[in-house]
C-alpha cells in the first residue's frame, strides 16, 4: 500500500513573472488521470501501469539500462514546444532533470503510442544525417526502441546544430498513448545518456548559445509556467536563492541533511540523498505516515507545502536498501529552482 499525498490548497503568485525575458513557455495539460477517467480506463491502470517511481535512479533495478518512470506522471504533465529538423518539425516535449536523452517518435514508427502524436520524419529535413545506431530505453511500463540520429534542434530561440536525436521506431503497450508529450528532453548529465550521446543542453553550453551555463525551471499551478536555459528570472521568486551543492553529477542529487514531519524528525536523521526530478509528479521516499513535510536541505528548511493532505496522486513510497528522496513536480511548484552546471549546485527560493 502506498501512502500518497497531494497539496490541498495551491495559491497563485504574489506577482507576475517578467514577461520580456527569453523562455520556453510550459503548458499544464489535462492530467493523464483525467484523461484515463474521460476513456473509461482509469480503474484498470494499477494493473495495466505498475509503479516503479524509483527504478531510473537505481541500476540494479533494470540490469544496467536507462529507465523514464512515466507511468508516475499521473495528476500534471508540464510541457513545452520544441522543433527538429530543416525545415522545423515541432514537438511537444517534457523537460525532464531525471534523464539526459532527447528522443521523439520516427514516422517509421506505428505503435499506437506513436500514431498519436507527432512523428519525425528524416526525408523532409535538409540537415538530417542518419547513423543506424540502435537505441534502447526501458521504462518502468515498456520501452522505447528505435535509431539514434543527428539534426538542427530549435529550442527557443536559438538552433542548436549536429545534436543527437533518439527517434522511437517502437513504444510496447498501451501506456505513452496517453499522455501530452510527443518525447522527452533530459537535461541531467552526459553520464547517464543512453549511446554516449552528448544532451542538448551540454550542446548549447559547447556552442555558445547561453548567457549562463544553468538553467532554471517555474511551475505553477495555474499558468506562467517555463523552462529558461541559460538564465533566471528573479522577478519569479521571492527572497534569495539558497544553494545546495550536487553530491553526484548524474542526476540532480543533492544531500538533505534531514526530513521533518509535524515538527520532529522522522527519516534520514543522519542524512540521505535525494534528486530533483522535474520528470516525476510525486514526492517519492520510503513510506511514511505525512501530514505535513520538511525538507532540511543545506541547512535550509524547505517546506514543501503550507498545507498537505493525505489524497492519491502526491506521494508514492520506493523500497529500496536506503533512504532515498524523489523530489518531483509537487515540491517543485513550491519553488523557483535552478539548475547551475557551472558551479554544479542548485538553487531554491519560494516562489
Amino acid at each position: 500500500a502506498h501512502c500518497l499525498l497531494l497539496l490541498a490548497s495551491l495559491s497563485p503568485p504574489a506577482h507576475l513573472c517578467h514577461p520580456s525575458l527569453a523562455r520556453i513557455p510550459l503548458r499544464r495539460m489535462k492530467s493523464l488521470r483525467h484523461r484515463l477517467e474521460e476513456q473509461g480506463l482509469l480503474e484498470a491502470s494499477p494493473n495495466m501501469l505498475p509503479s516503479r517511481v524509483g527504478s531510473k535512479f537505481f541500476s540494479g533495478l533494470t540490469s544496467g539500462v536507462t529507465t523514464e518512470p512515466l507511468e508516475n506522471i499521473m495528476d500534471a504533465e508540464y510541457i513545452g514546444a520544441i522543433s527538429i529538423g530543416t525545415p522545423p518539425q515541432q514537438f511537444l516535449v517534457l523537460f525532464d532533470t531525471g534523464s539526459s536523452d532527447l528522443w521523439v517518435p520516427s514516422v517509421d514508427c506505428s505503435s499506437p503510442a506513436c500514431v498519436g502524436h507527432e512523428r519525425f520524419d528524416p526525408r523532409l529535413s535538409a540537415t538530417h544525417r542518419a547513423t543506424g545506431q540502435p537505441v534502447s530505453i526501458q521504462y518502468g511500463t515498456g520501452s522505447m526502441s528505435g535509431v539514434l540520429a543527428y539534426d538542427t534542434v530549435h529550442v527557443s530561440p536559438a538552433p542548436v546544430n549536429n545534436q543527437a536525436i533518439s527517434l522511437s521506431k517502437k513504444e510496447p503497450g498501451s501506456f505513452l498513448t496517453h499522455h501530452a508529450f510527443d518525447g522527452i528532453l533530459g537535461l541531467a548529465f552526459p553520464s547517464i545518456a543512453s549511446s554516449g550521446a552528448v544532451p542538448v543542453f551540454d550542446n548549447m553550453m559547447s556552442q555558445g548559445l547561453l548567457a549562463e551555463d544553468l538553467f532554471s525551471i517555474y511551475l505553477s499551478s495555474r499558468t506562467g509556467s517555463f523552462v529558461m536555459l541559460g538564465g533566471m528570472d528573479s522577478s519569479c521568486f521571492s527572497g534569495r536563492l539558497r544553494w545546495i551543492p550536487l553530491s553526484a553529477e548524474t542526476y540532480w542529487q543533492i544531500a538533505v541533511d534531514r526530513i521533518i514531519m509535524r515538527g520532529r524528525v522522522v527519516a534520514c536523521p543522519r542524512g540521505c540523498q535525494a534528486v530533483v526530478d522535474s520528470g516525476t509528479m510525486l514526492l517519492a521516499g520510503p513510506p511514511r505516515d505525512i501530514a505535513t513535510i520538511q525538507h532540511h536541505i543545506g541547512a535550509s528548511e524547505y517546506p514543501s507545502s503550507q498545507d498537505l493532505v493525505l489524497l492519491p496522486g502526491g506521494f508514492e513510497s520506493i523500497t529500496i536498501s536506503s533512504e532515498f528522496w524523489i523530489l518531483g513536480q509537487v515540491f517543485l511548484r513550491q519553488y523557483y529552482s535552478v539548475f547551475d552546471r557551472a558551479h554544479r549546485r542548485v538553487g531554491m527560493s519560494l516562489s
